[in-house]
């Protein structure tokens, strides 16, 4: 009867949508239990590459929620169609909000730039995709066996999000040979960028060819990289790469516009909610509780909160942008940024000040004091975690003629050091692959430079190693 009843308010929450002026794709629904939606949820995707770091992943998830800090009310994946899960132990009024929200979701990923790029490149099809992957995984299980495919996905999957993503998806390989130039070279960078402006000319000219260097730039793109440069793997093994390295491109878009698309969703459930004139009024008043819920700033009876809730920042800023510039310029904005621009150009001061939003730090001892309530404080802070991807930036500066490979952490643009014995074990994982020395050049812990070598002894620290 429930099921029914949900049936009919999809279709009538999903006319009302497009009277609003909600331009979507279409959405599959489906009705799984929560077990199987935690399994997702952990997974990314409901059928995926096999790796024992997502077996870890679900442990750590059903930990939460049996604390009571975390509960999944929808998974919905961007696509043409979308596909969205929905609990069956929700109730009903729960399920209808996830619905409006979806359908925000499927507005955002139709009209969003960043997602429109990154779905022509990796196609609309994850689902089916992902599908075929794992299918290939079973093969090469099959045909090589456990330890050493394992092997293969360690590595890519510790290297994940070292991706590009200003890159295409399927790259050109770099040219064999480079000009050798003469004549006047700009020192400074922005004569280098004007230079390469369309319709100037670059005063350097091109005298002779010679052997491109391996990279012939810093190369971002691990993942790329190593699929294409590692001397001994085998196709099969260049293949896992290149699987996980797509996979890393159809999830950018979902990660870099992670508050502007929560808040977007959760904008339009809230109105299609409030017009929906044909829920009941039980229904309708569980379901806004359901919002209050999934919006509000934080946990349970707690009356100030550590971290950001994506939802409620983003549909405050969201709110903030249509009260103040209409809709016409909430969807321009919709369009064209990602929580970067969103954060930097829509997040006013006396929105933060609204919010009670402030930096904080933390002593030795766990005491928590403000730090900082200016704005620009505030926007970086909440921004920091979001650069390239949420990992380090780390680059390949060299292979070596004796097929060593020289990665490097860029320090001064990232503005963070790094963890030095997960480092360290990120590059016992590329060695195991590369089958050469592998080194990584950083900073230590007293702001000295410092190599991590893949044939050097283990840096000592007292950090778990599950970490």
């Amino acid at each position: 009867m429930e099921q029914t009843a949900l049936r009919n308010y999809v279709s009538q929450i999903e006319t009302l949508a497009r009277q609003l002026g909600l331009d979507y794709y279409p959405v599959d629904f489906e009705v799984v239990p929560g077990s199987f939606m935690t399994e997702i949820a952990v997974y990314g995707l409901p059928v995926r590459m096999p790796h024992w770091s997502f077996g870890v992943r679900y442990i750590h998830q059903l930990i939460r929620q049996s604390m009571g800090n975390s509960r999944i009310f929808e998974v919905m994946f961007p696509g043409d169609p979308c596909h969205a899960y929905l609990v069956r132990d929700n109730s009903i009024a729960e399920n209808t909000l996830v619905v409006a929200h979806v359908i925000g979701h499927a507005d955002f990923a139709k009209h969003n730039q960043l997602f429109a790029r990154f779905m022509a490149m990796a196609g609309g099809k994850i689902l089916d995709q992902a599908a075929e992957r794992s299918r290939a995984i079973e093969r090469a299980l099959i045909d090589h066996g456990q330890e050493k495919v394992e092997q293969i996905l360690d590595a890519a999957f510790a290297i994940e999000p070292h991706i590009d993503s200003q890159q295409p998806l399927h790259r050109m390989p770099y040219p064999d040979l480079m000009p050798t130039r003469v004549g006047k070279n700009p020192a400074d960078a922005f004569s280098q960028r004007f230079q390469s402006l369309p319709g100037e000319h670059s005063v350097i000219v091109a005298d002779s060819l010679s052997k491109a260097p391996m990279p012939p730039h810093l190369e971002y793109d691990l993942l790329w990289f190593i699929a294409q440069h590692a001397p001994d793997l085998q196709g099969w093994e260049r293949d896992i790469f290149l699987a996980v390295r797509e996979e890393s491109f159809y999830f950018y878009p979902v990660f870099a516009c992670q508050i502007m698309n929560e808040g977007w969703a959760s904008y339009w459930h809230a109105r299609l909610l409030r017009e929906a004139d044909f829920l009941p009024s039980d229904l309708y008043l569980a379901a806004i509780k359901a919002h209050s819920d999934v919006v509000r700033p934080f946990a349970a009876d707690h009356q100030l909160a550590l971290s950001i809730n994506p939802y409620h920042l983003g549909f405050s800023i969201w709110e903030d942008i249509i009260e103040r510039y209409g809709v016409d310029k909430a969807r321009q904005i919709c369009r064209e940024e990602d929580d970067f621009g969103f954060i930097r150009n829509y997040l006013t001061q006396p929105l933060a000040d609204k919010l009670d939003l402030f930096v904080y730090e933390a002593d030795h001892e766990g005491g928590i004091r403000i730090a900082d309530k200016d704005i620009h404080a505030i926007r970086e802070a909440i921004l920091a975690p979001r650069f390239n991807y949420g990992a380090p930036r780390v680059a390949v500066k060299a292979m070596h003629t004796d097929g060593s490979l020289e990665l490097v952490h860029d320090v001064a643009e990232d503005g963070r050091g790094l963890d030095l014995p997960r480092a360290e074990r990120v590059v016992a994982y590329i060695a195991q692959i590369w089958r050469r020395p592998v080194s990584l050049h950083t900073l230590g812990t007293n702001g000295q430079a410092k190599v991590l070598s893949s044939e050097s002894p283990p840096v000592q620290s007292k950090i778990s190693a599950s970490q």
